[in-house]
């Protein structure tokens, strides 16, 4: 039976969460970089080998075996398909769409992970919440205004984000204690390789040689991503999905900073109404469960 978490267990799952965040922004930032010379089956092929290299470096260094049969766990192998669609999509977003755009809906993931504890891992959300994440969905529609000439079915890339990756976060929870967090990640990263590898050979665009510039950006997300990806593994296993979830959308503030600043793309006015609309729903869901738990309900 796995553990009820701790207030302290959810202050530093909260914690972990706001770097992972801070991480995930910068790795988004040098992946874009990338997206303007290589086509995104090269970019998720070279990201998930080097962290999957990466990942399986630090378990060796820490003594831990990188393949053990308690890696045959069902809901790890439910995590890894979580992980390769919600990473395909992403990718593809930020290569695709300005990356406040793409962060913005990505902000629904938390949301829809909060509903799918609920759903499958019996986790309590009452109807305030359950409001909360409706109303938070809605921002998503005011983010890409189907039906208006400002709509572009490239936005649909993050939406198919947020269901791969809160499949990811949900499932993340039923991973045996016995499958420490470097194996997760290393096997998480590894699972993205052949994903690279198919879109490059089912998809027009050529392998592209790197330039120096190139193994920079491709450097910079691998030293930052990993951390990120880490921190997100142990704050997912360490506190409670619908307490730690909320602070995801701290994601969003790094976003807008870095695609104002450095792509000189500005979230539109929809964009920041819409986001302010999920970041609210988050921020109110917390406080509702922060109540239940002084109270002593959960």
């Amino acid at each position: 039976m796995i553990p009820e978490p701790t207030d302290h267990d959810n202050l530093r799952g909260s914690m972990l969460m706001i770097l992972a965040m801070a991480g995930f922004a910068l790795e988004d930032m040098f992946i874009k970089m990338l997206a303007g010379d290589w086509p995104v089956g090269q970019i998720l092929a070279a990201v998930g080998l080097g962290g999957a290299t990466i990942f399986a470096v630090l378990a060796k260094m820490k003594g831990e075996r990188i393949f053990t049969r308690s890696l045959l766990s069902s809901a790890l192998w439910l995590r890894n398909v979580g992980e390769i669609v919600g990473t395909g999509f992403f990718v593809s977003a930020v290569a695709f769409t300005p990356l406040a755009q793409a962060t913005a809906i990505h902000q629904a993931t938390p949301l829809a992970t909060t509903l799918g504890a609920a759903i499958f891992l019996k986790e309590r959300v009452g109807w305030r919440r359950l409001s909360a994440i409706l109303i938070g969905f809605l921002g998503v529609l005011v983010v890409i205004r189907p039906g208006t000439d400002e709509f572009s079915m490239l936005s649909l890339l993050a939406v198919g984000a947020v269901i791969g990756l809160s499949m990811r976060d949900v499932t993340t929870r039923r991973v045996p204690r016995d499958v420490t967090s470097l194996q997760v990640a290393t096997l998480g990263f590894f699972c993205v390789l052949p994903l690279g590898l198919v879109l490059l050979a089912v998809l027009p665009e050529p392998i592209v040689a790197p330039e120096p510039m190139d193994w920079l950006y491709l450097a910079g997300a691998l030293a930052i991503g990993p951390v990120g990806y880490y921190a997100l593994i142990a704050s997912v296993r360490l506190g409670e999905i619908a307490v730690i979830m909320p602070f995801r959308y701290s994601r969003l503030a790094f976003a807008v900073v870095i695609s104002t600043v450095v792509f000189a793309e500005p979230p539109d006015r929809w964009t920041l109404i819409g986001g302010a609309v999920i970041v609210g729903s988050g921020l109110y869901a917390l406080w509702r469960q922060a109540k239940l738990r002084r109270e002593g309900r959960r």
